[in-house]
């Protein structure tokens, strides 16, 4: 079972990894750069401390920290370094059928994604704390861009991804939580 879910895999990989054009390389390979998303950060925090002012704001930004770290070192430590799972980019069996933007592959081990990880508990832990609707499917539209990203560069499997948004997903809303029951606190 697990290894027909393995080619299964390895199948819808190779299929939405072959979609390609030179527009979208340089539009997927933008997307996939953290620097790329700082002017959406910045709105986001403004949008934050208008919602909550400079109390509650000491809160959010411990919690936004606490939520990137939290997934950013866990998709590390407890999966990529664990499962040892190769990158398609880096698996001899199927290497030479990934399109690879820039020639960029990344670490060896891709399962789970940093970046579904990182964005998804983001998404997740901000519509706690903005409670928009049309805000949080945004985020999670986002979240969703730059997790396919990864599929298009050639760096991440499917299974990497769907791993690594339900992590982001766990975190967020367990940091979410905490941070608004400490903005409750403190008002």
């Amino acid at each position: 079972m697990f290894e027909y879910l393995e080619q299964l895999d390895v199948q819808l990989f190779l299929f939405l990894n072959g979609i390609h054009t030179n527009f979208w390389d340089v539009i997927m390979f933008w997307f996939s750069e953290e620097i790329t998303w700082v002017p959406l950060y910045a709105v986001l925090l403004f949008g934050l401390y208008k919602k909550y002012g400079w109390k509650g704001l000491l809160p959010v930004v411990l919690g936004v920290t606490l939520t990137i770290t939290l997934t950013d070192q866990l998709s590390v430590k407890a999966f990529k370094e664990v499962f040892l799972r190769y990158r398609p980019c880096h698996n001899l069996e199927i290497q030479h059928l990934v399109h690879l933007v820039k020639n960029h592959c990344g670490g060896q081990y891709g399962f789970v994604s940093s970046h579904a990880s990182n964005t998804f508990g983001l998404a997740s832990f901000l519509c706690l704390l903005f409670s928009n609707k049309k805000l949080g499917l945004g985020l999670f539209i986002w979240a969703l861009a730059v997790a396919y990203s990864r599929i298009y560069l050639g760096v991440h499997y499917p299974a990497d991804i769907l791993a690594g948004a339900l992590l982001g997903v766990l975190i967020g809303t367990l940091t979410g939580n905490i941070t608004g029951w400490a903005i409750k606190k403190l008002a």
